[in-house]
């Protein structure tokens, strides 16, 4: 069997079963712009460590389709673990006498700096939305004090909120993608992760927001859109995030930032990793600890100065 006809099997029947939709689309695009052109004919036996090896460093060196330039280091890891998911599938069902993928070098990727807004930038944001006519950009602040990714964010209706409890449920979370017939669509799946699915709860001073807009919505979701259209796509709200901040000449960063924003406050406030950790919904509180590490070391020094003024 070619490669090419394994991976559709794979897909439709290994992946596309169990995975959630955002995962089957974006493995799905992997293998059309980039798997198969170069490794689609190839015999399953006749793949090997070194094969692999060598279209793992093309990738890096000119796989991007469309500049002839190397591909990105995140980018490469990404077809990486299409290929040994593939060919892990393959091996356990008996269409490859050997599993030799882990065999692939990947390329050490950097982690991503964390950026936050200060203090400043925070407060002429949450001024900015405040202000706001339109009630959908409160979603902003719900994010500097819930921590909620984006697609969290957009998912959440009202009956996710506790308004006796001051408590946000997230249950399922939002992703732009394509329906049946190729369109833009808007896609609710389940959260990220399984610890994504969580209980938050958020500071009491924004219960008056909350209620005021409760009692003008029109829809079930928390951001709705204005034109009366249900839910609102992920980059309609992240360019609107983006004219906000261009309003007020604040550095461009990502919507993701508003989450970071939380987790730095929290920590500069004094919460503990692991409350954080499960507020935010990771894994462990390692995670929470490795992504943040300089700001949890930024307020242990803080401590240690406090402490350090007692001395005479």
């Amino acid at each position: 069997m070619k490669y090419k006809q394994w991976l559709t099997e794979w897909l439709e029947n290994y992946v596309k079963p169990v995975s959630k939709h955002k995962t089957y689309i974006r493995y799905n695009e992997i293998v059309q712009q980039h798997v198969t052109a170069q490794l689609g004919n190839y015999e399953l036996q006749s793949l090997t460590p070194l094969v692999l090896q060598h279209y793992t460093m093309r990738l890096l060196k000119n796989g991007n389709l469309r500049t002839g330039r190397g591909l990105s280091v995140n980018t490469v890891n990404g077809i990486v673990t299409v290929i040994q998911n593939s060919l892990r599938s393959a091996y356990s069902v008996g269409q490859l006498d050997e599993y030799f993928a882990d065999k692939i070098k990947r390329p050490r990727s950097n982690q991503k700096q964390i950026t936050s807004f200060t203090v400043s930038e925070q407060r002429k944001i949450e001024k900015e939305v405040l202000a706001n006519p339109k009630p959908r950009m409160f979603g902003i602040v719900l994010c500097l004090y819930t921590g909620l990714r984006i697609g969290e964010l957009l998912a959440l209706e009202w009956t996710d909120i506790d308004f006796n409890k001051c408590t946000v449920s997230v249950t399922k979370s939002l992703h732009d993608g394509k329906d049946a017939n190729g369109n833009n669509a808007r896609i609710i799946d389940a959260p990220k992760t399984v610890t994504s699915k969580r209980v938050i709860p958020f500071p009491k001073q924004l219960l008056p927001y909350l209620k005021e807009l409760r009692r003008s919505a029109t829809d079930k979701y928390v951001v709705s859109s204005s034109k009366g259209q249900g839910v609102v796509f992920v980059r309609a709200y992240q360019k609107s995030f983006e004219v906000c901040l261009k309003k007020l000449k604040i550095p461009h960063k990502g919507f993701h930032a508003l989450r970071h924003t939380f987790a730095t406050r929290a920590i500069e406030c004094g919460m503990d990793v692991k409350t954080l950790s499960e507020i935010l919904g990771h894994k462990n509180a390692s995670v929470t600890l490795n992504k943040y590490v300089h700001s949890f070391m930024e307020h242990k020094k803080e401590m240690m100065n406090k402490v350090g003024k007692l001395l005479h």
